[in-house]
């Protein structure tokens, strides 16, 4: 693959657990990251726009997944892959760095081999 993969990572609120997925990964050289979060209160609510950019979706619950899939059925959406990692952390917390790290990392050497 010679152009890099464009990786959206949403949750509820993009407060802490997106956002810190953005901030560890966004000089990765590897691919292009975004966050958003679902809820209207968003600091940056995801759009269609993020959808079409996005070649590979990560959400954090299950419920999200679902929730991306009926508010935007009538998109083809990309690949929306659940992370399971419950709203119990702060932004840049040092277990939720090593999971977000660990889960993304594994995901993408399985879809890109990166």
């Amino acid at each position: 693959m010679t152009e890099r993969p464009n990786i959206l990572v949403v949750c509820g609120r993009n407060k802490k657990r997106s956002r810190t997925a953005e901030h560890i990964f966004k000089n990765d050289d590897r691919f292009n990251v975004r966050s958003a979060g679902l809820s209207p209160k968003s600091d940056r609510k995801i759009s269609e726009n993020d959808l079409h950019w996005a070649n590979l979706v990560f959400v954090m619950e299950t419920g999200q997944r679902a929730k991306i899939w009926e508010q935007y059925q009538h998109l083809e959406l990309p690949t929306v892959a659940v992370l399971d990692i419950p709203d119990d952390y702060e932004f840049m917390d040092e277990e939720l760095v090593e999971m977000l790290s660990d889960r993304i990392n594994d995901t993408l050497k399985e879809v890109y081999n990166i």
